[in-house]
């Protein structure tokens, strides 16, 4: 960009000869020169240019002279920027000076006018208005600058936060896989883990001492052996079927389940834990409620709780489940004769700091700290709660909450009108 050329000066003079006069002197500068004969042809060209660096305007004029000229000119707001060098004639006389700087005059240059010096002032101006001009180029481009930053910055911030959830939502898969391996475990544990003591105990009478046992108790044994081992397998099964779904889905799957039907499959596999230790079990809930519960979770549930009532009762004990209309919910509760638990523990039962090993006092007890955690999530997820009442030496007893099914209709494959009694004589 060529500034000298963006300098433009109005030379406003009604003598041709100084009008040329003044352009010779000025035109080695390369400015824009603009004349005018009169103060009303100046007028005429302001109204059409308005970015004029510099007016030179002779005084003495007919009609109008140069000062009314400027007060028309510093009459409109565009143009009272520019600012006015008066040319004159005249004298110096304080009274002229003070009209034409009153008039907005900012110097004078007296005719005949020196070149150099009317070069000199007209440079000063240009100069002015050279530098002005870099300015407000510089401020364009620094608010261009800071515009494209302040751009810049809105993306990267969108950036960081699209990034921001993508590592959140990550963090939260991590942490749904990460529970759903420790509810799998759990469930493995507690579901798998219990029934084959049975299997192991049926096999270690059966392989010691066989001649010492008659067809029918070797009949006995090896039916448990039997039915436990395809219990077994039938519930692995459906824990690895269940493991899937819960990786592959947030949600579980609840369906219209006959509870007394439920609770009796849940717990089938634990009876000869309770006939080892001569412990009655015995399922007292109605056959009329039906609950609207996941199967698998029901399960575990039911065998987590049962499991620890039969760990911890003496033998020749009582373990009772039953159930009872609460609002919009059903309560089920499992209720021993064991040995209880002091406050302590149970201010502690749902943490991780908890295991079976803590209750009994023995090494030899193995406890990871999920079951329980397990059964509170389990619990939770059906919209439900879980408390414990325990007595020192008296026992305990588990309640839970599972949705109540309203419109229950029977199962036909379940002989409802036969109690089914959970108990090995």
């Amino acid at each position: 960009m060529d500034l000298n050329s963006a300098v433009k000066i109005l030379l406003v003079d009604d003598s041709e000869d100084n009008l040329m006069s003044m352009e010779i002197v000025l035109e080695q500068g390369g400015y824009s020169l603009f004349k005018a004969t009169s103060g009303k042809d100046a007028l005429k060209i302001l109204l059409k240019e308005d970015d004029f660096t510099l007016i030179l305007l002779d005084v003495k004029m007919p009609i109008m002279d140069g000062y009314e000229t400027a007060e028309l000119i510093y009459q409109r707001d565009k143009l009272r920027h520019i600012p006015i060098i008066f040319i004159t004639g005249q004298d110096y006389e304080e009274t002229a000076i003070f009209k034409g700087y009153k008039a907005g005059a900012v110097d004078y240059i007296r005719k005949p006018f020196n070149p150099a010096i009317l070069r000199s002032k007209v440079a000063v101006f240009a100069e002015l208005y050279k530098k002005n001009l870099l300015l407000q180029k510089q401020d364009e481009e620094l608010r261009k600058i800071n515009g494209d930053l302040l751009k810049l910055n809105q993306e990267l911030e969108n950036r960081v936060k699209v990034r921001t959830n993508q590592l959140e939502t990550v963090n939260s898969e991590l942490k749904n896989l990460n529970s759903s391996k420790d509810k799998f475990l759990s469930v493995i544990s507690h579901d798998l883990r219990n029934p084959l003591t049975a299997l192991l105990t049926s096999s270690a009478k059966l392989n010691e001492s066989p001649g010492s046992l008659n067809e029918k108790q070797i009949k006995q044994l090896s039916g448990i052996i039997h039915r436990t081992s395809n219990k077994i397998l039938q519930q692995l099964n459906e824990v690895v079927e269940w493991a899937k779904e819960q990786r592959e889905k947030t949600n579980f799957n609840p369906k219209k389940l006959h509870l007394f039907k439920a609770i009796e499959e849940s717990v089938e596999l634990l009876r000869p834990n309770a006939v080892q230790k001569k412990i009655k079990l015995e399922n007292k809930t109605p056959h009329q409620i039906f609950v609207k519960a996941d199967g698998l979770m029901l399960r575990s549930i039911l065998q987590n709780l049962v499991t620890n009532a039969i760990k911890f009762t003496p033998d020749g004990g009582h373990v009772r489940l039953g159930a009872e209309q609460e609002e919009g919910m059903i309560g089920i509760y499992i209720q021993d004769t064991g040995i209880g638990m002091n406050p302590e523990i149970k201010d502690h039962l749902f943490s991780r700091t908890y295991t079976t090993a803590t209750v009994s006092g023995t090494n030899n007890e193995i406890g990871s700290g999920l079951g329980l955690l397990l059964v509170q999530d389990f619990v939770a997820q059906h919209g439900g709660t879980i408390s414990v009442e325990s007595e020192h030496g008296k026992g305990t007893t588990f309640r839970f909450t599972v949705p109540n099914f309203d419109d229950a209709i029977e199962f036909e494959d379940t002989d409802l009108d036969e109690p089914i009694r959970l108990m090995s004589e």
